[in-house]
């Protein structure tokens, strides 16, 4: 089976956020977890967001390694 790696910017447009370099500096700047927050539960995913995530991460799809990226760029 291929492995299949996502891009950073492509999570963010799968997430339906601004993909550009830009757009993902600003949204890492202006959005910061605690370590006790799960990144599926941060207040500013949308449902649909942190249910793609969660499930990203759940079934171990080949999202997951992105959005474990996304995670410690959170922290």
């Amino acid at each position: 089976m291929e492995h299949i790696v996502h891009p950073f910017s492509e999570l963010f447009e799968q997430l339906g956020l601004d993909a550009s370099h830009k757009g993902i500096e600003h949204f890492l700047h202006n959005h910061r977890l605690p370590p006790e927050v799960e990144l599926v539960e941060a207040p500013f995913w949308s449902h649909a967001q942190a249910s793609f995530l969660k499930e990203g991460l759940q079934e171990d799809s080949d999202w997951a390694e992105v959005i474990d990226q996304l995670n410690a760029s959170l922290r």
